[in-house]
């Protein structure tokens, strides 16, 4: 089955109660029983819930995977994967990641023993220098949030495979229609479904997909006895959504490269960061593992400062200031005091995230009236 026709089938059948062709929402918190465990697969909610598995086979049927979690956030789904190690377990990770990731690893798990190297990963093989025999695991995004780095899946893989250490892959920017973690090697893929998957901003949730049995009943036994799993409601509107992804990706993918050409052409404009572009350090490995490029830009002003970035956001009409990304809908973001004002100034600026950077999510609408508004936003 390809990817278009598994965005609307891939994982699915009609209900089996009523033949229902769209899954029903299960809103209920448990289920009835003939006798003390007999009952039609589902017992309690938390556990299980038809809703949820119905989204959770979709996901993994996309990513190419055998078992899909869902969860209530990304951050949940993200959590769920670190509860695998024990204190002194060491973590080697992509340094430029979402903030919200780096403050969990950092503010969180830190405190509980465990040890993060953050590393630039543009060259893969920086990753082997960091690995000790306490590692148990390689946690890679890419593209990159914000600054679009691309890491080399394959050769994290080879490196993590050496070691004997799980490889997962933050998939969100990319989505399972541009890019398959498992297929080029990882254990575990990591998406926040508020973003592409969900695609309407409407719902906050996470998934995970493995190919594992093993390691997806870990993981099963996690998402369980920790209890964030997302509701009935939130996976309905999830599964709404992805069978749409593969139109919506299009879009996006067109727009987001209109969008990217029109600022590298700006006198205005300093540093566009954008895989697509050949200029792009990584590019051959982007156009090796991706189908595109995706709908996320991220660029900064010849002025160079706070306020002219600020100033830009505030004049944007159709591009709406706010949180995430992914939706339909164009959104524009000043990472460091947004997104990623959790990481320290020193560190962040290090990594190029500069007051300048402003980040877009490209949405669906017409590249003609999205280009418009840069240009009166810019000047």
């Amino acid at each position: 089955m390809k990817f278009n026709t598994k965005t609307i089938h891939g994982g699915q059948k009609p209900d089996p109660a009523y033949g229902a062709v769209m899954q029903p929402i299960y809103q209920t918190s448990t289920y009835a029983q003939s006798t003390p465990g007999g009952h039609k697969g589902y017992a309690y909610s938390r556990s299980h819930n038809p809703t949820r598995t119905a989204l959770e086979n979709a996901i993994a049927s996309l990513e190419n995977g055998t078992y899909g979690l869902a969860f209530a956030s990304g951050l949940a789904a993200i959590d769920a994967v670190l509860k695998l190690l024990q204190p002194g377990d060491e973590v080697v990770s992509t340094n430029d990641l979402y903030g919200g990731s780096y403050r969990l690893f950092t503010k969180i798990y830190e405190d509980l023993g465990i040890k993060f190297h953050f590393v630039g990963m543009q060259n893969a093989k920086n990753i082997e220098h960091y690995i000790t025999p306490d590692t148990k695991l390689i946690w890679v995004e890419t593209p990159t949030n914000p600054m679009m780095n691309i890491i080399d899946i394959v050769s994290a893989s080879g490196i993590a495979k050496k070691h004997k250490v799980l490889l997962a892959v933050d998939n969100t920017f990319a989505t399972p229609y541009l890019q398959n973690p498992l297929d080029l090697g990882a254990d575990i893929v990591m998406h926040s479904v508020t973003k592409y998957l969900g695609g309407h901003s409407d719902i906050v949730m996470g998934a995970l997909v493995v190919k594992d049995k093993e390691l997806a009943d870990r993981l099963y036994f996690v998402q369980n006895a920790s209890g964030a799993i997302c509701g009935p409601q939130d996976a309905f509107l999830a599964l709404r959504g992805i069978k749409t992804l593969h139109i919506r990706m299009q879009r996006h993918c067109e727009n987001g490269k209109a969008v990217a050409q029109y600022l590298d052409d700006h006198p205005r404009i300093k540093n566009v960061y954008y895989p697509g572009f050949t200029t792009h350090p990584n590019h051959n490995i982007a156009k090796s593992q991706m189908k595109d490029f995706g709908g996320m830009v991220s660029f900064t002003t010849t002025g160079n400062n706070y306020q002219e970035a600020i100033n830009i956001i505030e004049r944007l009409k159709i591009f709406t200031l706010a949180e995430s990304l992914g939706g339909v809908e164009s959104l524009a973001g000043h990472p460091a005091s947004m997104t990623h004002a959790s990481i320290p100034k020193e560190e962040r600026e290090n990594l190029g995230i500069v007051d300048s950077l402003i980040r877009l999510s490209v949405g669906i609408e017409d590249v003609d009236d999205l280009i418009a508004d840069l240009r009166q936003a810019i000047g």
